[in-house]
């Protein structure tokens, strides 16, 4: 009798990946936590120049430990997408705020209706666990970037997601530190992946384990990112708004000079009129860059697809064993 061959092959692998700096108060509980709620999975612990003992409890928990000199999350990211082979991929923090019970649900929807990225949006009653400039932070950039891409997410700054191989395997990282989360959602909404948000707990921070964000500083971080993805992906509406700017100041300041000429025949203030003709200059400039940088956007985004349908997508082929 012959078997069919769907029936020959294995249950997809999943990869477990923690970015780690100075947590050696929660990686323990975190690598524990995940191993007993997705039995047999690889946890990958990337430590990032922690000063303290993260990486050896790390090691003691059953975790496969590596080192990522770059600092910065994202660098950390980067080297885990790019080193670690597998069918799908869970992306966790290590601080232990997330609930480690909601990953079996991100895999098997992420598997069963085809998706390339599972968000699990926070969810907490606590103030202390999200706290206010964060939340104000997040909900600024998801809307800045529902108006860029016509579509957004609830948490756009969750830590807790699941990934395709696809996906993983198709995204180029540019970002350093913590605006790679910003970077994860754009990537699907640039190239329309199908994805999903799953509700999920948020805890407080144990006791010995400090957050490493800082609200101002990540605050311009996040200001700064929504500007470049702003002129990266709508480079025309970017210059545009230039072109616009020094056209209207071009035009208000060539009035007076108009009138006055129409009634003399003179120009008396020839140095404005050299500044009108040097913004209208600047203002098509400006938007020539934008139709040319739309145009490479354009092919910038194509060849990123092309590079993510290379990829097969992972199917639901039953439970992975142990």
């Amino acid at each position: 009798m012959d078997v069919p061959p769907t029936a020959c092959r294995q249950a997809p692998t999943i990869a477990v990946l923690v970015p780690c700096h100075d947590e050696e108060a929660t990686i323990a509980q975190v690598v524990g936590d995940f191993s007993q709620a997705l039995p047999g999975v690889a946890v990958y612990v990337f430590d990032n120049n922690s000063s303290d003992r993260t990486a050896q409890i790390a090691r003691d928990a059953g975790a496969v430990v590596r080192t990522v000199s770059l600092q910065g999350k994202g660098n950390v990211v980067r080297r885990q997408f790019a080193d670690v082979e597998a069918d799908v991929y869970l992306l966790v923090d290590g601080d232990g705020t997330y609930d480690a019970a909601a990953a079996p649900g991100l895999v098997e929807q992420l598997l069963r209706d085809g998706l390339d990225m599972v968000v699990g949006t926070r969810r907490s009653l606590q103030q202390e666990a999200y706290r206010t400039g964060h939340r104000a932070g997040n909900v600024l950039l998801s809307r800045c970037v529902g108006y860029l891409f016509g579509r957004s997410f609830q948490d756009m700054l969750s830590g807790y997601r699941v990934f395709s191989r696809r996906y993983v395997k198709s995204f180029a990282a540019h970002a350093a530190g913590f605006e790679i989360e910003t970077e994860l959602a754009v990537h699907a909404l640039q190239l329309r992946m199908p994805v999903a948000e799953v509700m999920t707990d948020y805890g407080v921070r144990p006791t010995g384990s400090v957050s490493k964000l800082n609200t101002w500083r990540d605050g311009w971080r996040i200001l700064m990112t929504i500007l470049k993805l702003f002129k990266a992906e709508r480079p025309l509406l970017f210059f545009s708004i230039g072109f616009g700017g020094c056209a209207v100041a071009s035009t208000l300041l060539a009035i007076p000079l108009l009138f006055t000429y129409l009634e003399s025949g003179l120009v008396p203030r020839f140095p404005t009129a050299i500044l009108c003709v040097a913004l209208m200059l600047l203002g098509f400039l400006l938007l020539a860059c934008g139709i040319i940088l739309d145009t490479v956007t354009r092919g910038r985004i194509e060849t990123k697809h092309l590079a993510y349908l290379r990829i097969p997508m992972a199917e639901k082929r039953g439970r992975r064993s142990p």
